[in-house]
């Protein structure tokens, strides 16, 4: 046996690679960022866990809207993909006709999902449906496509929430909804950062494109101090105890250092800011949720 042989490692098989691709195409990763608020909202509008049929139809929903999402993403950007190096290798994952497939079958088990768990939840489906998809076009016209990101992201603890009570008449979900919305916006300022010249080169609207790096910035900040703001009045109004809050202090700390690392303006430090801190967002407040829900002090 020669040493080229004992080196090799068994190559994957076909089906994983493919959905390991597919997996990478969507950036299923990247679900960190919307799930931990619906399940927050989940959790506070139940007092607890709902009933298990509850629980995994919100996961089916969630997991179809965002699929969806970036699906048709994928499929409405394709040729600007083709156009920037960073975007390029989606190209070699799967094809614009499997993003496709992918948006209408995502959209199909998201609808049968949301009217399998009440009526309000079905008739909103489609306003949400507008609201995850129309969000890839909006960067053809408006600077502030990163505002419609974060209504998309919005939409998930208001869903859940909808989910659990079959109504939307509490303040609480909508304050939720407010800080993802700010949050999101503000991250996604951070991330839009990356592909300055390309947005510019292919006529492309962003707001660092058109405004600067440094007004991006600004904004960014500004933002996030506000999502920690109505994030402290979602505790309040959800009459969350001390977990939560020292949760909302690990929350400051980790926007705190996504901004110091993002000054650099090195791509490296950027991803680091865009992914683990604001995965570290969601998972700090989950945590001190569940804790302040289930040992109450």
């Amino acid at each position: 046996m020669n040493a080229a042989s004992l080196s090799s490692t068994p190559a994957p098989h076909p089906l994983w690679q493919r959905i390991a691709n597919i997996l990478e195409f969507i950036k299923f990763s990247h679900t960190v960022f919307a799930l931990p608020f619906a399940l927050i909202s989940m959790l506070v509008a139940s007092h607890g866990l709902p009933g298990l049929r509850t629980f995994l139809l919100i996961l089916v929903c969630m997991a179809s809207a965002r699929t969806a999402a970036m699906a048709f993403n994928r499929w409405a950007d394709w040729n600007f993909d083709l156009t920037n190096p960073r975007t390029v290798r989606r190209s070699k994952l799967a094809s614009r006709p499997t993003a496709a497939a992918l948006t209408i079958g995502s959209l199909l088990i998201f609808s049968a999902g949301a009217f399998t768990l009440n009526p309000l939840c079905g008739w909103l489906s489609p306003v949400a449906a507008v609201l995850i998809l129309g969000y890839s076009l909006t960067k053809r016209f408006t600077a502030f496509t990163h505002a419609f990101l974060g209504l998309a992201l919005a939409a998930a603890p208001m869903g859940a929430w909808a989910a659990v009570t079959g109504e939307l008449y509490s303040p609480a979900p909508w304050c939720l909804a407010a800080a993802v919305w700010c949050w999101v916006f503000g991250f996604d300022l951070i991330y839009a950062t990356q592909d300055i010249e390309h947005d510019r080169r292919s006529r492309l609207f962003s707001f660092p494109a058109q405004f600067g790096i440094a007004a991006a910035l600004l904004m960014a900040r500004v933002l996030h101090v506000v999502t920690w703001l109505i994030l402290a009045v979602f505790g309040l109004l959800a009459a969350l105890s001390v977990p939560y809050w020292i949760s909302l202090a690990v929350v400051a700390g980790a926007l705190l250092y996504e901004h110091r690392l993002c000054r650099t303006g090195e791509l490296d430090k950027i991803n680091v800011a865009f992914f683990q801190m604001n995965a570290l967002v969601g998972a700090a407040l989950l945590i001190g949720v569940s804790i302040a829900l289930w040992m109450p002090f």
